[in-house]
């Protein structure tokens, strides 16, 4: 059975860096292992997600936010601004479930104007994730302006983090699928 990984750029438009980055992860997991990719970007939420509560979510928003409780794993990046993550894209985050994520194997990944920003992976997002208690991947990729044209990847050094990441990401899964076998079962 293919393994369900949600990839969320949270990315208010397309084309965007951050989606490519996102995507190259994607491609490399799935060039190791067979995979169900459902790739989103913040844009697929809509407009009207600016709200106070989960029922108030319109439903596209609702349904990226269910595939990410509902995915077996989890490759997110976001855009930097002014030293953080996007604001829309933590807001979406904060609408998870906070035991949906617990255990999930996450790569996390980000874009930034250059190497200034390349520690919001470390200081922003990781803390964001260990909150869920999602099992993050040792290595993250960050990405400068430079090292993205054209929509692909033009650094050696983030195409090798890119490979390292998914590799991480793999062997998470496959150490976290025979604790989901047990809980699976014991649910039946």
């Amino acid at each position: 059975m293919p393994t369900r990984i949600v990839a969320f750029s949270g990315n208010t438009h397309r084309p965007s860096r951050t989606r490519t980055l996102v995507e190259a992860v994607a491609a490399e997991v799935a060039r190791l292992r067979p995979v169900e990719l459902k790739l989103f970007d913040l844009v697929d939420a809509g407009t009207g997600i600016a709200v106070a509560s989960r029922s108030a979510l319109p439903l596209p928003a609702a349904r990226i936010v269910e595939a990410i409780e509902g995915a077996d794993a989890l490759i997110v990046g976001s855009p930097v601004y002014k030293g953080s993550y996007a604001g829309l894209f933590k807001h979406l985050i904060d609408f998870v479930g906070p035991d949906t994520l617990v255990g999930k194997p996450v790569v996390l990944t980000a874009t930034g104007g250059g190497p200034r920003h390349a520690l919001v992976v470390e200081h922003a997002l990781r803390p964001l994730f260990g909150f869920f208690s999602a099992q993050t991947a040792p290595t993250s990729v960050y990405a400068g302006d430079a090292e993205i044209a054209d929509g692909k990847i033009a650094d050696a050094v983030v195409q090798a983090r890119v490979a390292q990441a998914a590799a991480e990401l793999v062997r998470l899964i496959d150490a976290a699928a025979p604790g989901e076998a047990l809980l699976r079962a014991a649910a039946r």
